[in-house]
């Protein structure tokens, strides 16, 4: 008797990719009879999870004028819809969020927790978008302004050979580890990079503190060229598992499962990401000390733009500021919050609640 796809399938096992390779099992194996159906019986994939029922999550988010009004139904009814991802455990709204795209994609100013589950949709390909913050205290504003535009790099692209900063051998090699990371353009990204601004909404800022009148540099980026590759890597093998274990789950909310040998390496790229992005902003602080011959009364950096972790639950934030001192342990317990050039940046202490979920 020669088994049939057929034949698997009259015994239960689901059509789809795996049937041609339990087929070619079946068939190798000489299985038939009551064996056949004990390995069909076995190995069916598992089945398709459903969309859930949607979770609560606190939405701290209130319409102030009739034009906000908007904003909040339009931020509620996309985190309706991603709540109803099956990973998802528990959510909540900061009092900035604004819509990010397609209805179901996480919003700005959102944090949502999932269990077992890494969804690179939700850190978006700014990953670790972050802040970092100089005091130099009585040092003349306009010296640092120009001291920092001297030294750093804005707008899209890298710096060209001769100009470039140094990257950690031992990070570069971390990269070359990772089987995310070691990929030709993210490594050459990490190293023309470095040292670098970019565009859109990030800044280099200089300004006095209102509370001790000392100048201050806040730069605001995130992880540039290595981040925006892994994040296309990231995305690219969470819909493989998105394909497999959900298709009713939308594409942005993809995820991989921390388990996996994909979810373990994906899960130390990110840490490796984070080094860099750190690295790269206190380059540009660094340099900027250097050229002004002045010296750095206190320097701290935090991210709002990332994935943090509990045991098997992992937090996303995207344009959500930390202030859960786990998430951040390797800052001051200060945190950064960066507004808009209409209002300060913030420098904060904060205490976790169940509305606010550690941000």
């Amino acid at each position: 008797m020669t088994v049939t796809g057929k034949d698997l399938i009259d015994l239960g096992f689901p059509q789809g990719a795996a049937l041609g390779a339990a087929l070619e099992h079946a068939r190798a194996q000489g299985l038939e009879g009551d064996a056949l159906r004990a390995f069909v019986a076995a190995n069916q994939p598992a089945p398709h999870m459903p969309l859930q029922a949607a979770p609560a999550y606190a939405l701290n988010l209130e319409a102030e004028d009739e034009a906000e009004v908007d904003n909040v139904a339009k931020v509620t009814e996309t985190m309706d819809a991603l709540m109803r991802t099956p990973t998802v455990r528990a959510g909540a709204v900061m009092p900035d969020a604004c819509p990010a795209g397609p209805t179901g994609t996480i919003p700005v100013g959102g944090v949502v927790v999932t269990e077992g589950a890494i969804h690179p949709g939700m850190h978006s390909a700014d990953i670790c978008c972050s802040v970092m913050f100089t005091d130099f205290g009585d040092a003349d504003p306009k010296g640092v302004l120009d001291a920092v535009q001297g030294v750093t790099h804005f707008g899209p692209g890298g710096r060209a050979n001769g100009r470039r900063f140094t990257v950690s051998l031992d990070l570069l090699d971390a990269f070359r580890a990772n089987s995310f990371l070691n990929d030709d353009k993210i490594l050459r990204a990490a190293m023309e990079h470095m040292g670098t601004q970019g565009d859109g909404n990030h800044f280099a800022f200089v300004g006095r503190s209102s509370a001790t009148g000392n100048t201050c540099l806040v730069t605001h980026h995130g992880s540039r060229g290595p981040g925006a590759g892994l994040y296309t890597l990231g995305m690219r093998v969470a819909e493989r598992f998105r394909k497999r274990l959900s298709p009713a789950t939308a594409k942005d909310n993809a995820w991989i499962p921390a388990d996996s040998p994909e979810g373990i390496a994906y899960w130390e790229a990110l840490q490796l990401i984070r080094r860099w992005t750190k690295a790269n902003h206190n380059a540009i602080h660094q340099a900027a000390t250097v050229a002004m011959g002045a010296k750095a009364r206190e320097r701290f950096w935090n991210e709002h733009n990332f994935v943090f972790r509990r045991g098997n639950l992992f937090y996303h934030a995207k344009g959500a500021t930390p202030v859960a001192a786990d998430f951040l342990p390797d800052t001051s317990g200060v945190q950064i919050v960066p507004l808009n050039m209409g209002e300060p940046v913030l420098l904060i202490r904060g205490t976790t609640t169940d509305r606010n979920l550690g941000f």
